[in-house]
């Protein structure tokens, strides 16, 4: 019986902060650019994957590896292959620190890209808030097309088929993949299997970083909006 290929490891990485977070739907408009908050944020995400790659555990005295090392830098921690974001500027300038740190390039994925909130783009969050609409938004996302925009439903499917040809090109590597909010909510419920309208209960931060393993036999969710170590972070 053929082997089984080994799975890709997709670390989905929501973009740092920006001027407008939490007060504006920027959705898909140009010219946004990380605050210095947010640069911080990236730099240092980009250094705790960067960790993530490295030896876990000390060497004994003989120079090899503890059964913890080989484990973290064996065939369960694969190296990062790709850095790849949405083709907006906050995503790729947060990228850019993250393969600065792990001294790679990064590629432009446009499956990666936020939901497109049509008439919604750049609009106030309070004032969004207040149309009938968004209970709908929040309740039933599913069956919500932003008026002259993309459904969740749309955004979903584009979402998972861009990390599924990432994760093909990639076969046994890690990858990281820079994104949205919205977008890595997506790819958490559908590779969990829960239904799209319970996606508004996961929560994404900026600089989070998301884990999923995505293998022959399906997907494997390892985490989800981690702001900690990673050090443990193997695909089992």
């Amino acid at each position: 019986m053929a082997a089984l290929p080994p799975p890709t490891l997709l670390f989905l990485v929501r973009h740092g902060t920006t001027p407008t977070t939490g007060a504006v739907l920027p959705g898909r408009a140009r010219g946004l650019h990380l605050s210095e908050a947010g640069k911080a944020q990236a730099a240092l995400v980009g250094e705790r994957l960067k960790s993530w790659t490295q030896l876990a555990g000390k060497r004994t005295q003989q120079g090899k590896p503890t059964g913890r090392a080989r484990k973290a830098n064996g065939t369960r921690r694969p190296p990062i292959g790709g850095v790849y974001a949405s083709p907006l500027e906050r995503t790729r300038e947060t990228a850019a620190e993250i393969a600065s740190a792990l001294g790679t390039s990064v590629r432009t994925e446009r499956g990666l890209l936020e939901c497109d909130f049509g008439d919604w783009t750049g609009g106030s969050l309070k004032d969004l808030s207040k149309k009938p609409e968004w209970s709908t938004v929040q309740r039933y996302p599913s069956g919500f097309r932003f008026p002259g925009g993309e459904s969740f439903s749309e955004m979903q499917t584009r979402v998972v088929q861009a990390l599924h040809r990432i994760s093909t090109q990639h076969p046994g590597e890690a990858v990281v993949a820079v994104s949205h909010a919205d977008p890595i909510k997506a790819a958490v419920a559908d590779a969990m299997g829960t239904h799209l309208d319970l996606f508004q209960r996961i929560v994404i931060s900026p600089c989070s970083v998301t884990a999923i393993a995505y293998g022959p036999l399906g997907p494997t969710v390892l985490a989800v909006n981690s702001t900690g170590s990673l050090g443990e972070l193997v695909p089992s």
